[in-house]
């Protein structure tokens, strides 16, 4: 069974159409890229999915249920989790203060409610061992390489028991060291049975990673291919209009 299901979703803005008859799905535990130029409906998408506002018209399902999020806290309660190009973090703070902000965990001294460091330090090593990650709970952020900041941000989507993780940019302005790290870090997302959608520019991070890729123009879906059997000079083709549809 799909775990993400979009059935001709459209939004528009007064005149302007920004998405029209989008469909297709994810499963569990699958990489799937979402490529696409600037303006071609990606973050739009991405927003309505992760609840930021509602599609004008079509349907959406998730883990077998009807959904219509009203709220970005409604879709992380089903399980879906977004991790921004910014990423979101505070440089001030150690990665595993970062995981749990805003979910802080507590322990209780008579009529005292204190932070619990050490047991969010605790489990943010747990975490980062699940994803086999170098990075260290206790080192501050601003200290950290691009790919070890992405490894926070996802360790803080892990902590949520996230069942679909959408990743912008992901891969944008570091290094190839680094970047190696991240596509790991996807990659075993994928063994953990979580699903993930990968918004990148970058075609060989999506070919070395995906198991499908979805290609947008202009707000419709004009390619939805296993990776195995399409390239990247017809992925560039479809993005740039040189090939109308695959």
């Amino acid at each position: 069974m799909a775990l993400l299901e979009l059935h001709n979703i459209g939004k528009s803005y007064g005149a302007v159409q920004a998405l029209s008859n989008v469909s297709f799905s994810i499963e569990p535990g699958e990489i799937v890229g979402l490529m696409g130029d600037n303006g071609a409906g990606k973050s739009t998408l991405v927003k309505i999915v992760a609840g930021v506002f509602p599609p004008s018209e079509g349907t959406m399902r998730f883990a077998g249920s009807d959904v219509r999020f009203q709220a970005p806290v409604n879709a992380r309660s089903a399980g879906i989790e977004v991790v921004h190009q910014d990423l979101a973090l505070a440089d001030n703070l150690s990665a595993a203060a970062n995981i749990f902000l805003g979910r802080e965990l507590h322990r209780q001294i008579g009529p005292v409610r204190l932070l619990d460091h050490a047991a969010m330090e605790r489990r943010a090593v747990e975490l980062f061992r699940e994803l086999k990650s170098e990075t260290r709970a206790g080192e501050l952020v601003r200290r950290m390489s691009g790919g070890q900041r992405q490894a926070v941000a996802i360790a803080r989507t892990r902590l949520a028991n996230a069942k679909l993780i959408m990743m912008d940019e992901p891969t944008a302005a570091i290094s190839v060291r680094q970047i190696a790290e991240v596509l790991a870090l996807i990659g075993r997302l994928r063994e953990a049975g979580i699903a993930v959608l990968l918004i990148s520019h970058r075609m060989p991070d999506v070919f070395e990673v995906c198991d499908r890729v979805v290609v947008m123009r202009r707000g419709r879906v004009v390619a939805n291919k296993n990776i195995a059997h399409s390239s990247p000079q017809e992925v560039t083709g479809l993005i740039t209009g040189a090939v109308e549809a695959a």
